[in-house]
């Protein structure tokens, strides 16, 4: 028996992977068409399954692959190793994904796929602190060299504050019992641990409903995730960012993993892909014309064949779409 760590192939796989290729794929062709040589975003690197799918099959692809978790970035690096003189590895965060292509000195690129959440990596890593099936540190940084912890939030904030993103952030309909408990258990001695943490919750939340929401932490863990992390707001300029940066004929993936994603990102392609002009206005201008075209029907769902595969996959939501209309035209 060994201690040795499985290799990253074998702790990642890499949901909904075939049907992320097939999207994207016409992209690159685009690119070839035009004589350039394709160009992908992996925005989300994780450990690396997605990336190394892509340039499996893509013997001409570029992948230029943004985390903002050093350790991932590291599994990743050691994965496609062999790729790497097609690889552009970048910690950063992937609303930054304009200043990463200047620095890279790349202008547009032909696919970007965002796998939105919380990675393999970080759930499995129990130290992070991100699970609350066992005790860890109250952590939840996905870049643990800077910024504040989930200790800081639930130590520091009002319980006004508290009330707030746990009712906005984790759709918990109990937030005020459980930011009330918080606070008046902080008193007594700070919050360490996720394994304190979920004591204090599983106090005030009625049993009857976790039977039907799943487990009692479950949505206060998701806001504390996301107010450290402040992935919202990084998605609400990361979309946008990801269209400005993908050519004409390119494509954008996107996975979602709850509904207050999802709703960010369909949003925003629902707009590009409508006609801006006022109502009544005699005549479409060009810069009113839509920007995108909608490659799928709604949010996309994984089959049974591909939860069964990746029960991680259950609740990811897919939209893609295609530039359809030239940055310089918009």
């Amino acid at each position: 028996m060994t201690d040795d760590p499985k290799p990253t192939s074998e702790r990642h796989v890499p949901v909904l992977k075939n049907r992320c290729i097939n999207l994207l794929a016409p992209g690159f062709e685009a690119a070839r068409r035009r004589g350039e040589t394709p160009i992908a975003i992996d925005a989300t690197l994780g450990m690396g399954g997605h990336s190394e799918a892509l340039l499996e099959r893509f013997p001409d692809l570029h992948l230029i692959g943004i985390d903002r978790d050093e350790e991932a970035l590291a599994l990743a690096g050691d994965r496609l190793g062999r790729f790497a003189s097609r690889t552009d590895l970048v910690h950063a965060v992937y609303d930054e994904i304009d200043d990463v292509l200047e620095d890279l000195g790349v202008g547009q690129v032909h696919g970007i796929l965002m796998d939105l959440g919380v990675s393999s990596l970080q759930l499995d890593e129990r130290e992070r602190g991100f699970a609350y099936s066992f005790d860890a540190p109250l952590d939840m940084r996905m870049d643990t060299s800077r910024g504040q912890t989930a200790a800081d939030v639930v130590n520091n904030y009002s319980e006004e504050d508290l009330v707030r993103i746990i009712r906005k952030w984790g759709e918990e309909k109990f937030a005020g019992r459980i930011a009330n408990r918080i606070v008046a258990a902080r008193t007594a001695k700070p919050f360490a641990s996720t394994g304190e943490l979920v004591e204090q919750i599983r106090s005030v939340v009625p049993a009857a409903a976790a039977k039907s929401g799943g487990h009692p932490a479950k949505r206060t863990f998701q806001a504390l995730r996301i107010e450290v992390n402040e992935e919202l707001d990084v998605l609400e300029r990361a979309v946008p960012a990801a269209v400005e940066a993908t050519a004409l004929g390119g494509r954008i993936v996107v996975m979602s993993y709850h509904s207050l994603e999802d709703k960010i990102v369909k949003s925003f392609f629902q707009a590009g892909s409508k006609s801006s002009a006022p109502l009544g206005f005699p005549v479409e201008l060009e810069e009113h014309k839509a920007f995108l075209k909608t490659l799928t029907k709604g949010t996309e769902v994984p089959t049974a064949v591909e939860i069964a595969e990746n029960p991680r996959a259950a609740s990811a939501r897919l939209r893609a779409v295609e530039r359809i209309r030239a940055r310089s035209e918009a």
